[in-house]
């Protein structure tokens, strides 16, 4: 097909730009969307199915519901949808994207990754397209690597998708887990724009010492799918809870102040922060030890739960829509995952 055809070079932003000029141009989110399953799961469900509570849940979590996909939908099927509304709300073509990043922990197949099926169902034609793994710190790590390649000339507008189907890997017999989860998708292209907006600064880390507090042990080249696997629930997200809690408010702080202090700037200069939908009780003491008005902060876990690397993707889209994020505001974004990995991003919108 013709709109397949490989796109050679690129007149306008080709790769001969060297790093030096490449660094002046200011890169920035030019269109946003968001997708999720129709179905919705209540605490009150989830009563009928394990041995918990809609207050026991609530108090811990702060979730009430979550979206939960149906069996024909797979994670590119969101992917789809919430990319499919960024572009058209960038204002662009499907032709205009020459790159294309999921992060994803859950991919509909091994190979070709969900990005090549993305760009397939969409009717991208011919660009760089991969999926990455940093679980729940997926979209930040994808906008970083976006970024990068962005500034050596080697794309000019690209989609970046946070997307998982994470309750197709949830253990629905294990109520520490089965409650915290949701599935859906959070899509931003991202492209030149003026000069003082954009992305100003980002931060990324990583310490795999502490991987096997959140992983799903089966499935991988070292515990291949077998009967073993299956009979031992091995296929299903594990997670020692209080250590990662423990982790997760402390790097939250440390990452996100990062990020600021590689821009010039502090805590007080945000008029908003988009963390990553965990919990609650994380989420409060992120704000505690930051020292910003609650009300600066974006939460919607009580309707979506974690969604993974679509969590920022998706309260993103949500406060552009009702008009509370707007165009010059100052955001900072941060989120942890299995890995663990962590990862902060400031952006003048």
């Amino acid at each position: 097909m013709d709109n397949l055809s490989p796109r050679l070079s690129y007149p306008e932003f080709d790769g001969a730009r060297n790093l030096k000029e490449s660094s002046i141009v200011a890169i920035g989110i030019l269109g946003i969307g968001s997708a999720y399953p129709d179905r919705i799961l209540t605490n009150h469900d989830l009563e009928k199915m394990v041995d918990t509570s809609d207050e026991w849940i609530r108090t811990r979590s702060g979730i009430s519901e979550r979206r939960i996909c149906d069996a024909d939908t797979a994670t590119s099927h969101m992917a789809c949808d919430a990319g499919r509304k960024a572009i058209e709300d960038a204002g662009l073509k499907p032709e205009d994207i020459d790159l294309i990043v999921v992060a994803t922990f859950s991919p509909d197949t091994l190979i070709p990754s969900t990005a090549c099926w993305v760009m397939a169902k969409l009717n991208i034609p011919n660009c760089a397209a991969f999926d990455i793994n940093a679980a729940c710190t997926g979209w930040i790590y994808g906008v970083s690597t976006a970024l990068g390649l962005m500034q050596n000339g080697l794309a000019r507008h690209a989609l970046v998708i946070g997307a998982d189907a994470i309750t197709k890997f949830v253990d629905f017999q294990d109520r520490a887990t089965c409650v915290l989860f949701g599935d859906g998708a959070g899509a931003a292209v991202l492209g030149e724009v003026e000069q003082g907006r954009g992305f100003l600064s980002e931060t990324l880390g990583a310490d795999g010492r502490m991987g096997p507090n959140l992983m799903i042990p089966g499935g991988g080249s070292a515990r291949p799918i077998s009967q073993e696997v299956l009979d031992n629930r091995e296929a299903y997200v594990k997670m020692q809870g209080n250590e990662v809690f423990k982790f997760a408010v402390r790097i939250m702080c440390d990452s996100l102040c990062g990020a600021l202090s590689k821009a010039g700037l502090a805590p007080a200069d945000l008029d908003w922060v988009i963390p990553h939908q965990a919990n609650i009780r994380i989420i409060e003491g992120a704000i505690k030890r930051l020292d910003i008005p609650r009300e600066r902060f974006i939460v919607n876990i009580e309707r979506f739960g974690n969604t993974s690397a679509a969590s920022i993707g998706i309260a993103m889209d949500e406060a552009v829509r009702d008009g509370r994020i707007k165009r010059g505001d100052l955001v900072g974004l941060v989120a942890f995952g299995g890995g663990l990995t962590w990862g902060a991003a400031v952006v003048r919108y």
